[in-house]
């Protein structure tokens, strides 16, 4: 079985750096990801992900303490 290790990905690494350069492939994984996406919902086998929606900042704590005047 053809295992990829560690040099292998490097060097493909490497390449895709040369060909597309770092500023695109951080849209190129986003684009990959959302194909595969929507591959597997049109399979049927994809379920639907909703994203994680982070929980609102926490309000500060009420000064128990009145100023010092």
């Amino acid at each position: 079985m053809m295992g990829m290790r560690l040099p292998e990905l490097l060097v493909i690494g490497f390449v895709l750096v040369l060909l597309f350069g770092s500023s695109k492939l951080p849209q190129l994984g986003a684009g990959l990801g959302q194909s595969i996406r929507n591959f597997k919902k049109a399979m049927g086998g994809g379920e639907e992900e909703k994203p994680a929606t982070p929980a609102p900042p926490a309000a500060p704590a009420p000064n128990d303490q009145a100023p010092k005047a």
